[in-house]
Formats: C-alpha cells, sequence, structure tokens
C-alpha cells in the first residue's frame, strides 16, 4: 500500500524540484560498520550473516521514512512497506537479481530468502521475474575491503530506490568491521535522513 506526499506542504518541495532535474540526483556515503556482536549473533542463532545484515537493513529503512519514499510520473509516493532486490551469486560467477519479501519476523525472512536464493542460483538470466518500485537495491563485495562506491546507471531510466552495499569484512583486535555504501535519490533526502538511517542499522548490528 502507498499515499500520495503532499509536495505543496512538503517543507522539501524546493529540494524536490531542485534536485529531481538533475542528471545525476544520487549521492552516496561510504561508512565502516562494527559488525562484531551481529556476527555472533547470526552464528548463534543458525541464520547465515548476509541474511542477519540483510534484514536489519531492511528493518531500518523501513523505520526512517523517506527510504519508503519513491518518485512516480513526478509525484511522491510513501510506500507502507520496502523490501529488497538483492543481487545473488552462481556458481559461474554470473549474478541475477532477486526479490527478498521483507518481514519482520527473522526465521520467516531467512526462510523466504534461503528459497529466493536457490531460485535464482538453479536458474539463468539478470532479470528473474518483475520487481516493484518499494524495494532497495542491495549488494555485498564480501571480496574487498572498499573505501568508496559507485553504480552503473542510466540516466534516462527513472529510478528513485535506495542502493545499499556491503563489502569485506575485516577483523583487528578481535573487532569485526565492513564498509557500508549507501545511495539515495537527493530529491527525496538528504545526509541527515542518511545519518539517521546510519545511526539506526549500526545500533540493530550491536
Amino acid at each position: 500500500m502507498k499515499h500520495k506526499l503532499d509536495l505543496e506542504n512538503w517543507n522539501r518541495k524546493e529540494h524536490f524540484h531542485f534536485f529531481k532535474q538533475m542528471q545525476e540526483p544520487f549521492f552516496g556515503v561510504v561508512v565502516p560498520i562494527d559488525c562484531t556482536k551481529a556476527y555472533a549473533k547470526s552464528k548463534e542463532l543458525g541464520v547465515s550473516f548476509f541474511t542477519y545484515y540483510l534484514h536489519k537493513t531492511l528493518v531500518a529503512v523501513n523505520t526512517i521514512e523517506p527510504f519508503r519514499y519513491r518518485i512516480i510520473d513526478d509525484e511522491v509516493y510513501v510506500f507502507d512497506e520496502v523490501h529488497a532486490s538483492a543481487t545473488i551469486l552462481r556458481d559461474d560467477k554470473t549474478f541475477g537479481f532477486s526479490f527478498m519479501e521483507f518481514s519482520q519476523d527473522l526465521n520467516r525472512f531467512s526462510q523466504m530468502t534461503k528459497e529466493e536464493i536457490e531460485r535464482i542460483q538453479n536458474i539463468s538470466g539478470l532479470l528473474t521475474r518483475e520487481y516493484p518500485i518499494n524495494l532497495i537495491h542491495f549488494s555485498a563485495l564480501p571480496w574487498i575491503d572498499f573505501t568508496s562506491y559507485s553504480h552503473a546507471r542510466s540516466f534516462i531510466f527513472p529510478d528513485s530506490c535506495p542502493k545499499i552495499s556491503f563489502g569485506k569484512m575485516v577483523e583487528e583486535n578481535g573487532r569485526k568491521t565492513m564498509p557500508m555504501a549507501v545511495h539515495v535519490h537527493h530529491g527525496l533526502m538528504d545526509g541527515y535522513h542518511v545519518g539517521q538511517f546510519t545511526e539506526l542499522f549500526q545500533e540493530l548490528m550491536k
């Protein structure tokens, strides 16, 4: 479900119109995430670490309202819930775009995610189904401890979905960290909102 945002009475109306006209309206940041406790918790629960931090990402995304804003026909809509399309690697080193439906219940989410990963790994192709607009684009690069990040984008394709990516987990002095890249549409939110998201996500990981 979704409802239209009242643009005329939105305090970011001017910001929205200013940034949505740009060829590249997205901005991004990379932040280090302490995942020491989250990694241990995922092992304790018997849930894959990837599934665990994807779930925490979606909890944070669905809590911070601007991450649920999407642009449809030059109007801003607020979705009740947002899901994920994650890139899933196959044995032949190609990947496919998945669809992970969000659930507050970690066990239910873990089961659905496991089934979707198996589905992607047993078919070919990049686009394997229809994808709704109320999702985030999610990816993991567990081979690279990156400090900056960019995305391949078509400027003629209307896109307002946040893009969240994680890098290689490294350990130093018993503390595990990994980089998180967050790219969002500047017409829909500012650095303040990204700060809210990263702070909440870090708390959830603890």
